[in-house]
């Protein structure tokens, strides 16, 4: 499936949801894992703003790729942040979107008194 990659470089990136365990069917819990690499997928979403524009993106990381104190309002990066355009069809409807990967979302807090992050 084709994977575009995209540029973070210009954007401002906070965390809007603190991590979740991705659920692969929630019908079972069962929690989605990476085909290549086994480890457990998390959900982080994100204010994503660049461009004059602010959209709140659903991103799946490896719990391996989690680093720092991801509270709400927390400055982060996105290692690796690739889009994946994906189609199915449920029911006779189709339904279409665009989904979210990263390697790793990096907390981008300071740690002491007297320092904000740029």
């Amino acid at each position: 499936m084709r994977q575009i990659p995209v540029d973070t470089s210009a954007a401002t990136v906070m965390v809007a949801k603190t991590p979740q365990p991705k659920v692969r069917d929630r019908r079972t819990g069962e929690i989605a894992t990476d085909a290549e690499t086994g480890a457990k997928l998390m959900t982080v979403d994100v204010m994503f703003a660049a461009n004059d524009e602010v959209e709140i993106l659903s991103v799946t990381v490896p719990e391996t790729g989690i680093s720092g104190d991801l509270t709400m309002g927390t400055r982060a990066a996105l290692t690796g942040l690739v889009a994946r355009p994906w189609e199915n069809e449920f029911n006779g409807q189709k339904r279409h979107g665009i989904a979210f990967r990263a390697v790793a979302v990096t907390s981008l807090a300071t740690t002491g008194t007297g320092s904000k992050a740029a």
